[in-house]
């Protein structure tokens, strides 16, 4: 005979983990810093058509990629200290390590360097934004909870 009761599940009874207030803030600030980043290629092809413009908001998004690069960096480095766990803060620190050669190296004119570590950084970003989105950011101290 068969039955149509379902044994109860390992996990019934229990909520999911909550994300957390710097879970959420990491999650946002990966999200955007990957959305300007993006954006970088499609400048510089606007004024390697000829747009003399495209310069400028290749300029204008460089700007704006440090600064989120540096706000993703503070906003990991504090998801790392509260939850101790080490990948969003090492990862934010690498990628703002290779944003700065970046923006040197494109105001310098070394295309040599400029453009494969581009291809790298939106490379590292969508794999960063991938674990980030994926992963489950839950605490590990404080039961649970970092708000």
């Amino acid at each position: 005979m068969t039955s149509t009761d379902e044994a109860p599940s390992a996990t019934a009874g229990r909520e999911a983990p909550s994300t957390g207030v710097t879970g959420g803030m990491f999650r946002a600030a990966v999200t955007l810093h990957t959305v300007v980043v993006f954006g970088q290629p499609v400048f510089a092809g606007v004024y390697l058509s000829g747009d003399i413009g495209g310069l400028d908001l290749h300029a204008l998004g460089a700007d704006t990629a440090s600064f989120l690069g540096l706000a993703q960096a503070i906003v990991g480095v504090t998801y790392s200290v509260r939850q101790r766990v080490w990948w969003p803060a090492l990862t934010s620190l690498l990628l703002v390590a290779a944003e700065s050669v970046q923006y040197v190296a494109g105001m310098d004119g070394a295309l040599w360097l400029h453009l494969p570590l581009g291809v790298s950084l939106i490379a590292g970003l969508a794999v960063l934004f991938t674990v980030a989105w994926t992963r489950p950011l839950r605490g590990r101290g404080r039961g649970g909870s970092d708000a």
